[in-house]
């Protein structure tokens, strides 16, 4: 299977690309500057192809020649938190921090897809877009955080408009909360840690037919509420 990972040179990206890698998979990891964890995976793995590719940014004509005809698998992890908590209450957030959150969480991941979509796998091709329950409306009981929840709760819409336009050529799409994972975005104060995480996001995408077309899933499989 080709897997195209985007955010991939740390965190849950990283832990994604190990993860296919060792299920011996072929792996294109996108990432935005230099991982030395990517590089050295690099040294023992054939099978990883690394692409420096900012995703806000167009994908260049000679990395999407690099890419292979048919891609299996595409999972859209590339995402910031933007300013620090504090920063994005009520009365502090700002127009360019919920600009640039928004179009790193939530058009970037649109424009891989458009980019990407004619090599899609058909029948069969699959889209992760990685959101966060903190893009749910129903469990949003605390406030707060207007940059991060707004792109995370657009990135779930655009995922649903994909599943349904997408359907009819044989590609699926589903949306994952990661769970509250020990990453460097979360100050690795989370309750789980990457491996598992990215085991319990795996088995949903490897079982996608058993949830509704952009369906929104937790790694542990549960329902999360739009």
């Amino acid at each position: 299977m080709n897997v195209l990972i985007t955010g991939a040179g740390r965190g849950i990206g990283l832990g994604f690309v190990e993860y296919y890698l060792m299920h011996d998979h072929t792996v294109y990891a996108c990432y935005r500057t230099e991982s030395l964890k990517l590089a050295t995976l690099a040294g023992r793995y054939n099978d990883l192809n690394l692409l420096q590719w900012d995703v806000t940014r167009p994908l260049s004509d000679s990395l999407l020649q690099s890419l292979p005809n048919h891609i299996d698998l595409i999972i859209n992890n590339a995402a910031i938190y933007g300013p620090k908590k504090d920063s994005q209450s009520l009365q502090k957030i700002t127009p360019e921090a919920m600009h640039e959150v928004y179009d790193v969480d939530c058009v970037a991941p649109l424009g891989v897809v458009q980019t990407l979509q004619e090599k899609l796998s058909r029948p069969g091709g699959i889209i992760a877009n990685i959101s966060s329950k903190m893009g749910s409306s129903g469990d949003n009981t605390s406030g707060g955080t207007y940059a991060y929840r707004a792109a995370k709760a657009a990135l779930v819409i655009i995922s649903k408009s994909m599943a349904v336009d997408l359907q009819p050529e044989g590609i699926s799409v589903i949306t994952l909360h990661p769970g509250w994972v020990r990453t460097e975005m979360t100050g690795f104060t989370g309750l789980i840690d990457v491996s598992e995480s990215v085991a319990g996001m795996a088995s949903i995408i490897e079982n996608i037919d058993n949830y509704e077309p952009g369906a929104f899933v937790a790694f542990d499989g549960q329902i999360v509420p739009y």
